[in-house]
């Protein structure tokens, strides 16, 4: 049976109705394994990309945290590794691209991958400046938290596990940035839901996409929210061991989301034509 869906432009009047024929379905709470699996699928049918993909996230990890604790700022470790989730979903283009092409039977190499960030490249990099300002925010605001908690100072490197974790006011200090963070991750993930993914696949624009990412979550987020929950706790496992395992866990990670979007959108009468731009 096909999933109930909702025209993403009920009504003549809509001031978004921008392409027509897009709808939303309602999934259930056991699609999200269905995703990961068919994202471990693609992943395992062109590794190569993926890997490559996975390294790049390891390596521009190892770049931050060396940066931060030569600008003297180790203390920001822990909300950066949260907050780099915030852009990823814009990284794994290249990733949504592969899926797209292994979905439509065309050749997949790493070059006809970038064919994605070609795609749409004025609206993709606006939603690139969105979750740009959504980054540098949360940034801000755990540099702030850092100086509410710690009086203005920031506990000395051989201190900063003990006061962070285990010190009077540490449970409330993570209590607090969580429930920050988590708003900030929501919001983030509500937008990039399946607007980038559109993006890469359809003629569509930027306003049309968010409005229908966000209320594609907002109709299903009992089932979302789940989701999301899984994609932190994946990233998560994969930073833990010395961010090595993001090689593998984000690659996986941007082809389930490509599912996502095909589980969650209906195209199949929409207006708006699947994009297509030959490698040179």
């Amino acid at each position: 049976m096909t999933p109930p869906t909702e025209s993403l432009a009920a009504g003549n009047n809509d001031a978004l109705n921008g392409q027509r024929g897009i709808l939303i379905r309602d999934v259930t709470s056991d699609q999200s394994g269905k995703w990961l699996e068919a994202g471990w699928r693609d992943f395992k049918r062109a590794p190569a990309i993926g890997l490559t993909y996975g390294a790049f996230c390891v390596v521009a990890g190892y770049v931050i945290l060396l940066s931060l604790f030569q600008s003297g700022q180790p203390y920001l470790t822990l909300p950066l590794g949260a907050g780099f989730m915030l852009i990823a979903p814009l990284l794994a283009v290249g990733l949504y691209e592969t899926s797209r092409r292994l979905e439509m039977g065309e050749n997949v190499t790493l070059w006809h991958s970038l064919n994605g960030f070609r795609r749409n490249p004025g609206q993709l990099g606006a939603i690139g400046v969105i979750l740009m300002l959504f980054f540098l925010l949360w940034s801000r605001v755990a540099m702030l938290l850092f100086a509410l908690f710690y009086n203005g100072t920031v506990p000395p490197l051989d201190a900063l596990i003990w006061q962070t974790f285990f010190s009077r006011d540490a449970m409330t200090f993570l209590i607090t940035g969580s429930i920050i963070g988590g708003g900030f991750a929501i919001a983030v993930f509500a937008i990039s839901l399946v607007s980038i993914p559109l993006l890469v696949d359809r003629d569509i624009d930027v306003i049309t996409a968010l409005s229908l990412s966000i209320r594609t979550f907002l109709r299903n987020w009992r089932v979302l929210t789940g989701w999301g929950a899984a994609i932190a706790v994946l990233a998560a496992c994969g930073m833990v061991v010395f961010l090595l395992g993001l090689a593998v866990v984000m690659p996986l990670l941007g082809h389930a989301s490509w599912h996502a979007y095909r589980g969650l959108i209906d195209t199949t009468n929409a207006e708006a034509p699947r994009l297509r731009r030959a490698v040179p």
